[in-house]
């Protein structure tokens, strides 16, 4: 299985971006504004990205250090994928460790995946630095 990985820094606190993370209302601001569920420990999210649907299960949540996704249902082949952040201080930052799990081939699907990813892990990161995010949908999203 091929692994998307991406290490990056938040001049934010710890808690400020797991609360980004298992909370509804922040996802809302930095991942798609179409999202419904619970996010907290043992929840089910269900996200929205125009045509395309996925629903994910929160399979590993360690308050404040890490918090894993597992797709269960999604209209792309993505099914089995795992999506984790791990956190952790670094320099007076949060060191966001992400990684999502489950590709078979480093093919356009993984490509177009990580360069996903890149655009909304900095979404996330604007959100925690600067107050403002760019989710899917939202009139800052970048098309």
């Amino acid at each position: 299985m091929q692994t998307i990985k991406h290490l990056f820094h938040i001049e934010s606190s710890v808690e400020s971006v797991f609360e980004s993370l298992t909370d509804i209302s922040k996802l809302k601001q930095w991942y798609t504004n179409k999202i419904s569920g619970d996010a907290g420990e043992n929840g089910e999210v269900i996200f929205h990205f125009g045509e395309m649907n996925l629903t994910s299960h929160v399979t590993n949540f360690v308050q404040n250090k890490t918090v894993s996704w597992k797709t269960t249902e999604a209209s792309i082949p993505i099914v089995g994928h795992v999506i984790t952040f791990h956190l952790d201080r670094n320099n007076d930052k949060t060191r966001v460790r992400f990684e999502h799990k489950g590709f078979e081939n480093l093919d356009d699907s993984f490509a177009n995946m990580n360069y996903s990813w890149a655009k909304y892990l900095e979404s996330l990161r604007q959100l925690c630095q600067k107050g403002v995010g760019e989710a899917f949908g939202s009139k800052n999203y970048r098309s």
